[in-house]
């Protein structure tokens, strides 16, 4: 009865931390062989993680034990291990499988990675370029979410455009310092496993983590940033899609079927007593009337004009060729009169004269 009336001892800082960072770990490695990361088991542990480490950062903000005015020799190597939180936390934040909430996780993930450089920033920890802030509105029904987000990220898109072959050199080298910097951590983690490590070799081992989270928050800033943009545009193109009107629907059209003529149709009708009988000539008046056939769309006086042009040529056509043929009879004619003169009749049998 003793032991079920004792509350239970809060977790130290340093126990807060291993066992949020721990979870981290299994859930990257799926040493729980999950089939997901959605999987209810994984996301148990996800939520456990991020409760162990906002503890921890809370702690560490009240015990205020990183400073700007402070140099790095100055951090005992007890407590550089500390500086990995936000990053670490981050890190949970976006394991987190909740597609509703996917904008406020990123944006809240990406806050935390900014933090954490920016420590390592003030410490002369690592060379790197700090990115740049980015605000993110999480979007009202106004319309107006993500506004100032696509303002930052398209001021400039020609120097972006510009930056990504540098941008691609600077992900190869980024990567190659990062399996180095994992292989020298290999080597120094039996030695801190053990307990047999000596302070210089704890300082080494989380300057080198340091490193590792540096390299590794800015490859998820960069995809963040980019998964941003597009829950941005999501998310405006539904908010366009729910303030459009419906689109008004006319009155159903009745089923009927085509017959040839009406007669065919007042003797065999439909078979059935359902549906209405029409003949072809029917259906195309009908719509002729509604203004529905394919022809109708065109001018009346755009397509009456080339053909009354058509009739004026060929009546041209033949009035010039009936004044052809006046002109070469009337020729003909006084060419026949001329010759009749020139050769009267008998004109060619004075031989046969008595």
């Amino acid at each position: 009865m003793a032991a079920s009336t004792t509350t239970e001892e809060p977790l130290r800082l340093s126990e807060l931390l291993e066992s949020g960072w721990q979870l981290l770990e299994e859930v990257e490695d799926g040493s729980a062989a999950e089939p997901s990361s959605g999987a209810p088991a994984v996301q148990r542990k996800v939520q456990r993680g991020i409760g162990l480490l906002e503890r921890a950062a809370r702690a560490v903000a009240e015990l205020q034990l990183f400073s700007h005015n402070e140099e790095l020799e100055e951090i005992s190597s007890a407590d550089l291990k500390f500086m990995l939180v936000p990053a670490l936390l981050a890190a949970l934040i976006l394991k987190q499988v909740n597609p509703s909430k996917r904008l406020e996780h990123v944006q809240r993930a990406r806050a935390g990675f900014m933090d954490f450089l920016k420590v390592c920033k003030d410490y002369g920890i690592g060379h790197f370029k700090l990115p740049r802030e980015v605000e993110v509105e999480s979007g009202d029904e106004s319309g107006s979410s993500g506004s100032s987000f696509n303002t930052v990220l398209g001021s400039d898109q020609q120097a972006a455009i510009l930056a990504m072959a540098s941008n691609r050199q600077a992900k190869i080298e980024r990567y190659k310092q990062k399996k180095e910097l994992e292989n020298q951590l290999a080597t120094l983690k039996p030695f801190i496993d053990g307990g047999q490590a000596e302070e210089e070799q704890i300082r080494e081992f989380y300057l080198l983590q340091i490193k590792k989270w540096i390299s590794t928050s800015l490859e998820e800033i960069e995809s963040i940033d980019q998964e941003t943009a597009i829950l941005i545009r999501r998310d405006a193109m539904k908010q366009g899609t729910a303030r459009q009107p419906p689109r008004p629907l006319g009155p159903p059209m009745k089923p009927f079927i085509l017959t040839r003529d009406a007669a065919q149709a007042n003797v065999f009708g439909a078979g059935y007593p359902s549906l209405a009988t029409m003949t072809v000539d029917d259906w195309y008046e009908q719509h002729r009337k509604k203004g529905s056939l394919p022809d109708q769309g065109i001018p009346q006086a755009a397509s009456a004009a080339p053909e009354k042009q058509q009739e004026e040529e060929e009546k041209k056509a033949e009035e010039k060729e009936k004044d052809g043929d006046d002109d070469e009879a009337l020729r003909k004619a006084r060419e026949w009169d001329e010759w009749k003169e020139l050769h009267p009749r008998g004109y060619g049998n004075r031989k046969n004269m008595g």
